[in-house]
């Protein structure tokens, strides 16, 4: 599948900020995250983490699915999958995530700013 992968972050922009705007600059890290992403057919597993921390969510792509934030707030929201690209509106943000020449991109929005992240596929 497209996603599945193991992927090591090669660079951001707007890190802190984005941090600041959700309320958790005290998350800030210099670890470089690692995202694994199992995808069978619909359904995703999607885990990142860093040393001492691990974060993951379980979907399937036209489903409402229960999630959970970084902090670990149970949500619930919608998954869907436009032109390849997935997309999670969570509580303060807009998640989204594809494969870009076999890098993974991933943008969370909140209004007036983008945090990207692009990732290389070890």
């Amino acid at each position: 599948m497209a996603f599945t992968g193991k992927y090591i972050l090669e660079s951001q922009e707007n890190y802190e900020h984005f941090l600041e705007a959700i309320g958790l600059l005290s998350a800030k890290t210099d670890h470089k995250v690692v995202t694994e992403v199992v995808q069978d057919g619909d359904h995703f597993t999607w885990t990142q983490s860093i040393p001492n921390w691990t974060w993951s969510n379980e979907f399937t792509i036209g489903q409402e699915c229960e999630l959970q934030t970084m902090t670990g707030a149970k949500f619930t929201a919608n998954v869907t999958m436009e032109g390849g690209k997935i997309k999670i509106q969570f509580p303060q943000y807009l998640f989204t995530a594809e494969i870009v020449e076999d890098k993974l991109e991933i943008n969370c929005t909140t209004p007036g700013l983008v945090f990207k992240r692009v990732n290389t596929r070890t």
